[in-house]
């Protein structure tokens, strides 16, 4: 389902411009609205409805845009049922999710480092590394929170595997919208159908975005071990 830009601009005539931009004020305003938008995507969906709003024409499904419309080269959502399309976005709204949350991790955590009062202000270097700095006693808690919410989420979504055909496992519940976690603290949906169809494909869009700027600084920071905010900083 990802839609991905071929536009390819000029790296050389407006490197500078591009740093000089991130490292500035605005970089904070940019941080505010993509928390605003990670909220936002775990608005919760409009449900209840027998029909999922991926079919298996994929005629009118939320976040293909023009003059792309449906990016799918491998032919996958041409050979797939309607049950497998709904975990497809299942997993897309997930994996986007978890993007758009490690890229401002990324940044944050490289911006405060030495300053926060976490661990005693001891996590530094790039945002890579600080997984192997963390204290022992704190993935326990990762762990937990983490397996707590993956079970209720499978709980609410997915058919119980003894009532799924051998021939099709995790299979999502008739009545669960993908991505639906009816977390919505800011009341954030909106009641017009087109408009949360609009605030769907922001999400997705945000979400394909996040994924391609998470593997991004992962495979930057990876090649020459130096953090993301330092790569602005040393060329602005």
């Amino acid at each position: 389902f990802c839609r991905i830009c071929t536009t390819t601009p000029c790296f050389h005539s407006h490197k500078i411009q591009i740093l000089t931009f991130i490292t500035s004020n605005k970089m904070k305003l940019v941080l505010i609205s993509t928390l605003f938008a990670s909220a936002a995507a775990f608005a919760p969906s409009k449900i209840a409805q027998s029909t999922s709003a991926l079919s298996a024409s994929l005629d009118g499904v939320v976040g293909a845009l023009e003059p792309m419309g449906i990016f799918d080269p491998l032919n996958l959502a041409e050979k797939a049922t309607d049950a497998t399309l709904a975990r497809y976005r299942e997993a897309e709204l997930a994996h986007g999710r978890v993007a758009m949350l490690a890229v401002i991790g990324f940044l944050v955590g490289e911006k405060v480092e030495g300053s926060a009062f976490l661990f005693d202000a001891q996590i530094s270097g790039p945002a890579i590394t600080h997984i192997t700095q963390v204290p022992d006693g704190f993935w326990a808690v990762i762990i937990a929170f983490v397996g707590a919410y993956e079970a209720q989420r499978a709980q609410d979504g997915w058919v119980d595997p003894a009532d799924c055909p051998v021939d099709q496992p995790g299979q999502l519940r008739d009545d669960y919208a993908p991505g639906d976690l009816q977390f919505d603290p800011l009341s954030l949906m909106p009641d017009d159908d087109d408009e949360f169809a609009i605030m769907q494909t922001k999400e997705l869009q945000n979400g394909r975005l996040a994924m391609l700027a998470a593997a991004g600084f992962l495979a930057q920071e990876a090649v020459d071990g130096k953090g993301i905010i330092e790569h602005f900083t040393a060329s602005a």
